[in-house]
């Protein structure tokens, strides 16, 4: 299987995505611009209320405690108070500025987080739905690590960015703008001494920016890997143990932990470098300030035509650029998050850009009144390399490598039982999955009652054709919901009705909760075969005019096997039937019997016309009978599993 750095389909569609944080608000944030709105004005709101404290305090320095006139930057002189009362001004509007302040930065959280999460809401879902919608190539190529990664991790780090770094780019450039126009309102000579040090941090930001993106890129990568690692072990704990292999997944766990652990600290150093120098660029404006102004008060303008300092002006471009070094140092922090949410939306809309394979055409019609005659025309298949390709692409692949199914045609009229025998890896299961479209056939058709299942609606033709596989998969949640899965609106008493003809009623009344009984996940806490009769009991539930059995008694003991063999009667019954069987005693009613052999059927008829046969029927018969398979047929037979 692909993983995150093979190249894959996936990651094609994702090295295509344009301007994937435009794309992002363009998507998602014009339905919420209102709460941005509301988030970038309290911010901006609360920013500048932060800085009338320092710029009264060094107006009240001059002009109350100096002996001076009260002044303030964009305030007419005749409109302040002077002497005590310009006291009592300058304390009001300090406590109200810090109240104001405040109260913005309350009003920006609740605006930020609500336009944040609701983005990363509609993202999620809309990831889901679209990975919901592909076809079944696509989960035969990735990874479940990959994909929890971006429902997961990828949607998270969008909402980090939203929640906080996007407003704080605002709030710095807002804090920035709003000392550069206080200083030179102040005094403009020391200002320009102040701000020297502005674009040496913005050529400093743009090396980083372009320096820290393939880290980033890479780091994220190694996520995913982990992350699939992990979950193939936890999968697989059963097998790790009974084979005392669990030093082999630890050091694969260890491995995919070091490269995480490798790109992390190949991204941080550079962030730790990054952070100190944008500290010390904001501290030397600092210091070279402090220098210039303490100079100019004890000495005299450096400059000619400077003007003149007050020491309460001092004071305020001491406190303001002080202020410079908190929110240029987050620069960093604001960085790493849009390097992490740039990564994340381009693996988002990477996704979101696969096209399905197998979709309904633009006519489809839907199957009305099935009755259950089931062809298939000359159906040739093969998996194409991943999901996306086009048809074309697809015939490559097929020459390449070879058809799974090649030249196949039968009929099955309404009611009738169709068994697919043959070994192990002959194209059984591929066909049953042509016929509920989960692939396309790449020649020929596979038709329903006459019309071909490439032009009705897929949720028609799946809503007429029941499928009970080997693997009896039940969601983590009770009997009563399992059983209901499909047809959600059933009422209590039509799942018991079903779990009854499903011989499954009995052993769900003794359980402790019955049918409100939690299966654990993947149905964890029912045996095999218990599992494998609330399937039938699903597939008795929705009623389907055509069913498939994909080996559903292979995986229970003989006893078991005789209790789900009789459901399944019940179930086929008036039906019509694909049985794929891997044991033979369970098809020898059928109807007719297609032998498949590397993706061809070779031999057809009923079990005792075959049986007869000198051919792969008559040997597989014979290899599971216990009795004598003729030499020339051996290996033809050593192929069932």
């Amino acid at each position: 299987m692909g993983t995150a750095d093979e190249g894959s389909v996936f990651d094609r569609y994702r090295a295509d995505v344009d301007r994937p944080m435009r794309r992002l608000f363009a998507a998602y944030g014009r339905d919420r611009r209102g709460w941005f709105v509301v988030g970038v004005l309290a911010n901006l709101v609360a920013q500048f209320a932060s800085l009338v404290p320092p710029v009264v305090l060094g107006a009240a320095i001059d002009g109350v405690f100096g002996g001076g006139a009260f002044r303030l930057p964009l305030v007419p002189a005749g409109s302040l108070p002077q002497g005590e009362a310009a006291f009592e001004f300058a304390v009001v509007a300090i406590a109200g500025a810090f109240l104001l302040t405040a109260l913005a930065t309350w009003v920006y959280g609740i605006a930020a987080n609500e336009f944040a999460h609701g983005v990363m809401h509609e993202v999620r879902v809309d990831c889901f739905e679209a990975l919901s919608g592909l076809d079944m190539s696509f989960f035969d190529d990735k990874q479940t690590g990959e994909v929890l990664s971006i429902l997961s991790s990828d949607t998270e780090n969008l909402e980090l960015f939203l929640d906080d770094a996007l407003v704080s780019s605002v709030r710095l450039g807002a804090m920035v703008l709003g000392i550069a126009v206080v200083l030179f309102l102040a005094q403009l000579a020391l200002a320009v001494v102040t701000l020297v040090a502005i674009p040496a941090m913005v050529l400093f930001t743009r090396w980083f920016m372009r320096a820290a993106e393939p880290r980033y890129a890479a780091r994220r990568s190694s996520v995913a890997n982990l992350n699939t690692r992990i979950e193939n072990a936890v999968a697989g704990v059963e097998l790790t143990k009974a084979t005392a292999s669990e030093p082999h997944e630890s050091d694969r766990v260890r491995g995919a932990s070091r490269r995480l652990f490798d790109d992390t600290m190949h991204m941080l150093r550079l962030s730790y470098l990054y952070r100190p120098g944008m500290e010390l660029l904001a501290g030397l404006s600092f210091a070279l300030t402090f220098a210039v102004g303490g100079y100019w008060l004890l000495v005299g303008p450096p400059v000619a035509g400077a003007g003149t300092l007050q020491v309460g002006t001092f004071v305020t471009f001491l406190l303001l650029t002080q202020r410079f070094v908190s929110p240029l140092a987050e620069v960093s922090e604001i960085i790493d998050r849009y390097e992490n949410a740039k990564a994340s939306s381009e693996r988002v809309f990477g996704l979101m850009d696969i096209p399905p394979a197998v979709t309904d055409a633009p006519d489809a019609v839907a199957l009305e009144g099935v009755q259950g005659r089931v062809e298939y025309d000359d159906v040739t298949f093969a998996y194409p390399e991943g999901p996306g390709e086009t048809a074309g692409e697809t015939a490559e692949t097929a020459d390449a490598d070879g058809p799974v199914v090649a030249d196949v045609s039968f009929a099955a009229e309404p009611g009738e039982t169709i068994a697919l025998v043959g070994p192990t890896g002959a194209g059984k299961s591929t066909l049953a999955k042509l016929l509920l479209r989960l692939y396309d056939a790449t020649e020929g058709g596979v038709r329903v009652d006459g019309h071909d299942v490439r032009d009705v609606t897929r949720e028609s033709l799946r809503g007429a054709v029941g499928y009970v596989g080997q693997d009896a998969f039940l969601f983590d949640g009770t009997i009563a919901e399992n059983v209901r899965y499909g047809r959600f609106d059933a009422d209590g008493a039509a799942v018991r009705e079903a779990c009854r003809a499903a011989e499954a009623h009995a052993f769900i009344t003794d359980l402790p909760e019955g049918y409100d009984t939690r299966v654990g996940e993947r149905g964890v806490k029912l045996s095999g075969g218990q599992r494998q009769r609330v399937a039938i009991a699903r597939a008795m539930l929705r009623d389907p005019a055509i069913l498939i059995l994909d080996e559903a008694t292979s995986a229970v003991d003989t006893a078991t096997e005789a209790r789900i063999q009789r459901s399944l009667d019940r179930l086929s019954a008036d039906r019509t039937t694909l049985a794929i069987a891997h044991r033979l005693s369970t098809v020898t009613d059928a109807d007719r019997i297609l032998v498949v052999e590397d993706g061809r059927v070779v031999e057809r008829g009923a079990h005792e016309e075959l049986k007869d046969d000198d051919g792969l029927y008559a040997a597989l018969w014979a290899a599971q009978a216990g009795t004598d398979v003729p030499d020339r047929l051996t290996d033809r037979a050593a192929g069932d599993d």
